[in-house]
């Protein structure tokens, strides 16, 4: 969950290149390697245990990842892809980015049901629209209740977010073949749509909205850090699109090796332990000890998809979007 920079902002420590080469590179997401985001503690234990020097660069958002892995191809300097989500696993497959991890994935919870050669979960949570309660005392209760209305919303951009292009993949599931006539209603009362996730939290945490687009875990963070409960995510009736954030051994890593033992330290108990409450999203093991907000959280039926189904149907999505909300 790209959270904490929205809380942290100009505090959003990111660690570019250095002068030195590190043992392994790994190209993150802003929030993911901030002060306050997991990045930095998992660092200091990884590099405990593997005695070796790790560096995160970060762009703004998982999409942002894939793209410059796109660019970058052969001369990239990554050897983890880490923050693309489930959504984008057979589009980066596709385009030869990613090797097999050879990662033992069995102490995965069975609740994800995750079984892939060439991608490693390490969170996951369920995209929701987010509102203030001390303000909104009946919240929508099901997406096409919210697109009918007229509360203002503020969402991502399914081009360069991955929040945003959850949404895309929420309204095409709802609306199927209306999804154009969907986006043009939900334009109405959009109050604006950003280029990544923290842009759009902080907008809304200054009152620029009714609602925005973010997790269904959001109202954790607020409960455990700041003491405040008025924020909710709104449990809609048709379902909720998931969320599983991945990592991936780049197909041009110079140290797969090494990043074969990142992987499956993403997944070990310790490095499960510092994630939900610094990337503020579910572990992806059973058995991690979490704060009491987060046995509040809504927990919506899943609305399902394939990674190839996206992979397949995307470009066309991003083309109804772009004609009918814009």
């Amino acid at each position: 969950m790209k959270r904490t920079s929205l809380f942290t902002l100009a505090a959003s420590a990111l660690l570019t290149s250095s002068c030195f080469a590190a043992d392994l590179t790994i190209y993150t997401y802003d929030s993911f390697n901030s002060e306050w985001g997991p990045g930095p503690q998992l660092e200091k234990s990884f590099e405990a245990q593997c005695q070796c020097d790790i560096e995160f660069i970060a762009v703004d958002d998982g999409v942002s990842i894939l793209n410059r892995a796109r660019i970058e191809k052969a001369s990239t300097k990554a050897d983890v892809l880490l923050g693309l989500d489930d959504s984008l696993t057979q589009v980066t497959r596709d385009e030869g980015l990613v090797q097999a991890h050879g990662v033992d994935l069995s102490s995965l919870t069975s609740a994800l049901a995750w079984d892939d050669e060439d991608f490693v979960p390490f969170d996951y949570g369920y995209f929701s629209f987010i509102y203030d309660s001390s303000k909104i005392a009946q919240p929508a209760d099901s997406l096409k209740a919210l697109i009918s209305s007229n509360a203002s919303v503020i969402y991502q951009d399914p081009r360069t977010s991955t929040p945003g292009q959850g949404l895309m993949l929420w309204v095409n599931a709802v609306y199927g073949d209306e999804a154009a006539s969907a986006w043009a209603e939900l334009a109405k009362h959009t109050v604006t749509v950003t280029k990544g996730w923290w842009e759009a939290y902080s907008m809304f945490l200054e009152g620029g909205a009714d609602y925005v687009l973010s997790y269904n875990t959001s109202p954790a963070y607020h409960a455990v850090v700041d003491g405040e409960s008025k924020y909710k995510a709104a449990l809609f009736d048709e379902g909720h699109i998931a969320q599983v954030e991945v990592a991936a051994i780049s197909q041009y890593s110079d140290n797969p090796e090494l990043a074969k033992q990142f992987l499956s330290f993403l997944i070990s108990p310790e490095a499960q332990h510092i994630i939900p409450t610094t990337n503020w999203m579910l572990p992806v093991i059973d058995n991690v000890e979490l704060p009491a907000p987060f046995s509040s959280l809504i927990t919506p039926k899943r609305l399902n998809f394939t990674p190839a189904q996206v992979a397949e149907q995307r470009k066309a999505m991003i083309s109804t979007w772009r004609s009918s909300a814009q």
